[in-house]
């Protein structure tokens, strides 16, 4: 099981590494508008699967929203403590 930080330390790996294989990449590459949008878009799956799914369906559709907002912290050049001041 992966933790925010040991995620977010992997796709910052994945990220320096420049691997045209990796999503995470392709995502960055195509900027902070197209990040922006699978975030709200995840946003609201999580909303709709809380309201309409199972607790297994919601946690699944979480992960992906913390995954694109790691993303979009990448692509702004923040790292977890720049977020966790905040929290």
């Amino acid at each position: 099981m992966k933790r925010f930080d040991d995620l977010f330390a992997e796709l910052a790996a994945k990220t320096a590494d420049a691997d045209p294989r990796s999503g995470t990449v392709k995502l960055l590459k195509k900027g902070r508008h197209e990040i922006g949008k699978k975030l709200v878009e995840e946003a609201c799956e999580a909303w709709m699967a809380s309201v309409h799914e199972n607790r297994d369906r919601t946690a699944q559709e979480i992960s992906q929203l913390l995954y694109h907002a790691q993303v979009m912290m990448l692509a702004c050049d923040l790292d977890p403590d720049d977020v966790y001041k905040y929290l």
